[in-house]
């Protein structure tokens, strides 16, 4: 299965301008820019659309992982922080930061975060990613709530 997306940029850097279409028809000549990308004006950038794509593939998998486990999702509300970073060498994306809350009825707090890890890890996003990838997952309506933030990586993260 291959899925296309089509950029086409006119100008220079600074001045120029650019739009993005999916072959879906979702995304059609949507607008990028630098100042889309660096100053915020309207349209979309890189950084947006893989966060958007990071997002919507964890909630798939965790659905799919939870599924596997006999449990159904209530709602899983996924957002994705990409950042982009400037480095002496140029720019970077060092992190894409999952933020999940979920009501799944009937599971252990221990059992969700296990299955959200193992989502984290192998969504086809977070295979693609070469940056760190964290979690920050509350389970919502459970006993004792807790929060799980962890890097896939082995690094230091914090709770939320």
């Amino acid at each position: 299965m291959e899925r296309k997306a089509t950029a086409y940029w006119r100008g220079s850097l600074q001045r120029g301008r650019g739009d993005v279409t999916t072959a879906s028809g979702v995304l059609k000549n949507i607008p990028y820019s630098y100042s889309t990308r660096f100053e915020n004006a309207p349209g979309t950038n890189p950084e947006e659309l893989i966060a958007a794509a990071h997002a919507s593939c964890f909630s798939m998998a965790l659905s799919a992982a939870l599924g596997s486990a006999g449990f159904e999702p209530k709602a899983l509300d996924v957002s994705a922080t990409v950042e982009l970073i400037k480095e002496p060498a140029g720019f970077t994306i060092r992190s894409s930061k999952l933020k999940l809350r979920a009501q799944v009825p009937g599971i252990e707090i221990d059992k969700f975060n296990a299955i959200a890890e193992d989502a984290k890890k192998n969504c086809p996003v977070s295979k693609l990613l070469n940056a760190e990838i964290t979690l920050d997952s509350r389970l919502e309506g459970a006993a004792n709530p807790t929060t799980s933030t962890k890097p896939s990586n082995g690094a230091q993260s914090s709770a939320v």
